[in-house]
């Protein structure tokens, strides 16, 4: 391995890296626990970088090719991937899917048979190697190839990069065309290793973080000119921000605890959206930071009418039937949308309680506390399609109980207490907004395997292996689920989940990690079978949370919250 890691404090001469220096930073990374030294490593890396990178490694170290979003997409599978390294190493996909089994790491697989590739295809030995960027523009074009032949004409330029990187590079290219680097780099190390390496405050990189949620940009304005450029960042109306997140209180009376006098609003079971509007043109997103406006054309006309020049709102949609609140899975079908869409609109009419306002006619209102932010927010009015979510201010527990109970004959999930006193702080999970539900607390895992049923269900995946998140960003099992799948749902999920397999042996299959369950059950129990040391006695499927990405998901701290409260019951 090259030497140009170093925690010295040597001033580099910027210039453009090769990816392979890209991959050794990634290897020394993984190779570190300290977060700490982690942070140090990276923060000496992008002193070193040019513009053009630092637009590119913020991103790939966090595992994304683009940002969350970004409309590009790969559009590239598990099954594209091993066709490509299956032709340039001449294996058979057969044999590549039994060597992941064995490795258990799809880029460790792909970089053993491609060192065992025949001769006759170029390598790095015999030309020259290729720069960070010429991969990168590579996968851009990738992402961009659509009409006859895609799939072919994608596969090809996955075979040019296979053929032309070398085996220790196919690893981790690999990896980050399955956005599973999982190196251990999350927005705390990479913010603390922006500020190490620029000079300036964490709270600047973060506060600069909030309003653009992009890495790579605020690494680009600090190159260009330091704190000064970092000022000028703005919120973007047509840019989504993360969303504040809330956390569980375990009742009312716990959570007035908290804040004291606290605004209280309906928990809504429906989708969270982030509405953009910039004069004639409107946007709107979905939690995972979808574009999902031309599912939702009643909804954007309604915005459209909204009374301000530009306003970017924070608000639920929810499904209606018979003028009451649909189950969420009744929205989905609004979401997935494609084709006649005006056929679905008819079908399922929708309404959007806006709850939050962060900024208004060119002027940022994040810190704002929210009874003021509320008061901006009153000016919206309403419509057939859009109103302010219903509020009291309170801090007298029966009041907040009689509009909790009101809540839930409404149709709704339960009740938000939320501080009055309190700023917007997008993507953070904090104690200013607590949500009290009157169900059994639910987790959210990601799917990572499952197994073929039997019989008539010989062709439907009939159970899922569920992970949560350890601290490093890996996932580990904590349970299987096969409870609470009808016929019909296991026909849907059979459909999502297959072009996900990333490996098979007999019925027990392994998925890319994409798709989010919300699982309930009976009890958490201790237990020497699953590698987290918990196990979910008696799982069963709530539904698919397609509103979160895999990133979003409970920890394994979480997990162990949970058995220590149930213990205490």
């Amino acid at each position: 391995m090259t030497n140009f890691i170093t925690l010295s404090h040597k001033i580099f001469d910027l210039m453009s890296i090769s990816f392979r220096e890209f991959c050794e930073l990634c290897e020394r990374v993984e190779s570190i626990s300290s977060t700490l030294e982690i942070t140090d490593v990276i923060s000496e890396f992008l002193k070193r970088l040019e513009e053009e990178d630092l637009k590119i490694v913020p991103l790939l170290l966090m595992g994304s090719v683009f940002p969350e979003w970004d409309e590009k997409d790969l559009g590239i599978g598990p099954s594209s991937i091993f066709e490509a390294v299956s032709a340039v190493a001449s294996i058979s996909k057969g044999d590549l899917e039994e060597l992941i089994r064995e490795t258990g790491d799809v880029g460790k697989a792909v970089e053993i048979v491609l060192e065992k590739k025949p001769k006759g295809f170029l390598t790095v030995e015999d030309s020259e190697e290729l720069s960070l960027q010429e991969v990168y523009r590579t996968l851009v074009e990738i992402s961009e190839i659509s009409g006859n032949r895609s799939v072919d004409r994608k596969i090809n330029k996955l075979k040019y990069l296979y053929s032309t990187l070398s085996p220790f590079e196919a690893r981790y290219l690999t990896r980050i065309l399955l956005k599973e680097l999982r190196i251990g780099v999350g927005e705390g190390i990479m913010r603390d290793a922006i500020s190490k390496s620029f000079g300036i405050s964490s709270e600047e990189v973060e506060r600069a973080y909030m309003l653009v949620n992009d890495f790579s940009q605020i690494c680009v304005a600090l190159r260009k000119g330091g704190a000064g450029e970092l000022k000028k960042l703005k919120m973007v109306v047509g840019r989504p921000v993360k969303m504040m997140l809330a956390q569980n209180a375990p009742n009312v009376e716990e959570g007035l605890k908290e804040h004291g006098v606290s605004i209280v609003e309906r928990k809504y079971d429906g989708a969270r959206v982030q509405i953009h509007k910039d004069g004639n043109k409107c946007f709107i997103f979905s939690r995972r930071l979808e574009n999902v406006t031309n599912s939702l054309p009643d909804l954007k006309e309604a915005i459209l009418k909204l009374p301000f020049d530009s306003v970017i709102l924070d608000g639920e949609v929810i499904a209606l039937q018979n003028g009451k609140p649909a189950p969420f899975q009744i929205l989905l079908r609004r979401f997935r949308r494609k084709y006649d869409v005006e056929e679905m609109e008819r079908e399922i009419p929708i309404h959007a309680y806006i709850f939050d306002i962060l900024y208004a006619n060119g002027e940022v209102l994040i810190d704002l506390p929210l009874k003021e932010r509320r008061k901006r927010l009153n000016e919206i009015g309403s419509n057939e399609i859009i109103s302010v979510s219903p509020e009291i201010l309170s801090g007298d527990a029966k009041e907040v109980e009689q509009f909790y109970k009101k809540a839930i004959e409404e149709g709704h999930e339960g009740i938000m207490l939320k501080n009055p006193e309190s700023p917007y702080t997008p993507g953070k999970r904090g104690k200013h907004w607590l949500k009290v539900k009157p169900i059994m607390e639910t987790l959210d895992l990601a799917v990572v395997g499952g197994e073929w049923g039997e019989g008539r269900r010989a062709n439907l995946i009939g159970s899922y292996k569920l992970a949560a998140r350890d601290e490093k960003g890996n996932l580990v099992p904590v349970g299987k689920v096969a409870t609470g799948l009808t016929d019909e749902m296991l026909k849907e999920l059979t459909e999502k989940l297959k072009p996900l397999i990333i490996s098979q042996e007999g019925k027990i299959v392994e998925f890319k990690p994409e798709v989010v369950f919300e699982v309930g059950y009976e009890e958490i129990q201790k237990s020497p079978k699953y590698p987290a040391g918990y196990a979910l006695r008696f799982p069963r499927l709530i539904r698919v949370r397609e509103d979160k990405n895999v990133d979003e998901i409970d920890t394994i701290e979480r997990v162990q919250e949970l058995y220590e409260l149930q213990k205490r019951k």
